[in-house]
């Protein structure tokens, strides 16, 4: 990113969860220009997420029990992004859509990390499946086989209603 480009993400607070210290290093680092919270375990990161107002969390799913962290930060107010390895499934991707998740990231893709958060925060806030289904779409095709989206009425019906929202 160039210097005289401020991004949308300057000087925001974002916690991120994940069992791997490596995956909060490079988080970090990702972020530089915000202030990042960090924790590695689930006892913690409810601490913070009851202790202090965040403008993006970040959750692992598993080794951190992340749905039960999601729910927690939804009922915060703060939007919500689950990044995962493991856990790449339409199964997680559902769930995480049902408990209020605003995006869902492949930790593969966290050096694009900046520019995923920047349509969270110029999003204000909410979700921003439309643009992460246009970006990564061939992405979870690979990863899900070519009819994951037809193979799931949840999915068909979620994206109708993308559609609609659109729309309005």
């Amino acid at each position: 990113m160039a210097m005289s480009e401020k991004s949308a993400l300057k000087d925001k607070v974002v916690l991120v969860v994940d069992d791997e210290p490596d995956v909060l290093e490079t988080v970090e680092e990702e972020l530089d220009m915000c202030l990042v919270h960090k924790a590695t375990d689930y006892d913690t990161a409810i601490q913070y997420l009851l202790s202090y107002t965040y403008d993006i969390v970040i959750l692992d799913i598993m080794g951190v029990n992340g749905f039960e962290l999601l729910k927690t930060a939804v009922s915060r107010g703060f939007p919500a992004v689950m990044l995962t390895a493991h856990a790449l499934s339409p199964e997680s991707l559902k769930k995480s859509i049902k408990l209020g998740a605003v995006s869902f990231l492949p930790k593969e893709k966290i050096s694009e990390l900046d520019t995923f958060l920047e349509d969270v925060v110029l999003g204000e806030g909410k979700p921003v499946w439309e643009k992460l289904f246009d970006k990564l779409g061939n992405y979870f095709s690979k990863r899900f086989g070519p009819d994951w989206k037809e193979r799931d009425r949840f999915f068909q019906e979620f994206e109708e209603k993308l559609k609609q929202d659109l729309q309005k």
